[in-house]
């Protein structure tokens, strides 16, 4: 009988099928989503608590009253603006070299053929392989030898080349279509006005997304600033961010924490004014035929 009624069960709707997939298709999201949202809301909300607010058990996801000096002191403890001007002009620097160098070498691999293209470019790809803790002390040796020592300097022109967006722009040069290059040099047009009438405009995109994430990288990068760097007029804001933990860890947690809030606002703002053309990017191949 059971069996029976096993076969006689209608089969599920296609409502029931529809929802059962957004089910397991949006539960993985929403648990990825918590693991990822949750600690910013908690170093948002410990940054507007007192230092003992915030070791108290249990812990408490919204301040009853919030405590906003801990921002102002960010700014009394340390020179935060001076930090955050330092990391602009790095930033800055940093992102107008890796566009040329990644534009022109991807605009040259995508487009262009010479003798040992292919060598070269694999090359190039192999150095993604190689972590930057291999490369430092020759880099810190050249950087001694040019007397560029605790300068911004140090931190901007090591970074110039980059094989990740030399790779981004070739791969995105080479969806561009064909036919425009070949109409251009029929006109006349040499292969720097081809580069930059043509594939320079439509390339936009993919140079959007190199921005966005070389600056998420430069202003998040501890590692080459606390080799570099050893003066604090010239800290940039993750090596200030860790001055305000003070002596062995005497200052307040809060307060370091409103520190790291107040650096999370640039990359937010970056982010959003970027955000269309970072999408743009992203579905541009899946738009092309």
């Amino acid at each position: 009988m059971s069996v029976i009624a096993v076969a006689n069960r209608p089969a599920p709707s296609n409502r029931t099928r529809r929802a059962v997939f957004w089910t397991i298709g949006l539960l993985p999201l929403v648990v990825a989503s918590v693991i990822i949202v949750a600690p910013v809301l908690w170093t948002v909300s410990s940054s507007l608590r007192t230092p003992a607010q915030s070791y108290t058990l249990p812990p408490e996801w919204l301040p009853i009253h919030p405590f906003w000096g801990n921002y102002q002191t960010v700014f009394t403890t340390v020179p935060y603006g001076r930090y955050v001007l330092n990391s602009a002009i790095v930033c800055i620097g940093v992102l107008a070299g890796q566009l040329v160098t990644a534009g022109l070498g991807g605009y040259a691999f995508a487009r262009l053929n010479f003798p040992g293209k292919g060598l070269l470019f694999a090359l190039i790809m192999a150095t993604l392989m190689i972590p930057l803790q291999a490369t430092i002390i020759p880099v810190f040796e050249l950087i001694s030898k040019l007397h560029l020592n605790d300068t911004l300097i140090s931190l901007i022109v090591p970074a110039w080349a980059t094989p990740f967006g030399v790779f981004l722009l070739r791969q995105y040069f080479m969806g561009l279509p064909h036919e425009l290059e070949e109409a251009a040099v029929l006109d006349g047009a040499t292969i720097w006005q081809v580069f930059w009438r043509i594939y320079l405009p439509l390339g936009l995109p993919g140079f959007a997304i190199l921005a966005i994430l070389t600056f998420n990288g430069t202003w998040n990068d501890y590692f080459r600033p606390l080799i570099f760097l050893t003066s604090q007029q010239n800290f940039t804001v993750p090596l200030g961010v860790v001055t305000l933990f003070g002596y062995l860890g005497t200052g307040s947690i809060s307060v370091v924490l409103a520190g790291v809030v107040l650096s999370l606002l640039v990359v937010l703002a970056v982010y959003l004014i970027g955000q269309r053309y970072l999408i743009e990017g992203l579905t541009a191949g899946s738009l092309k035929s």
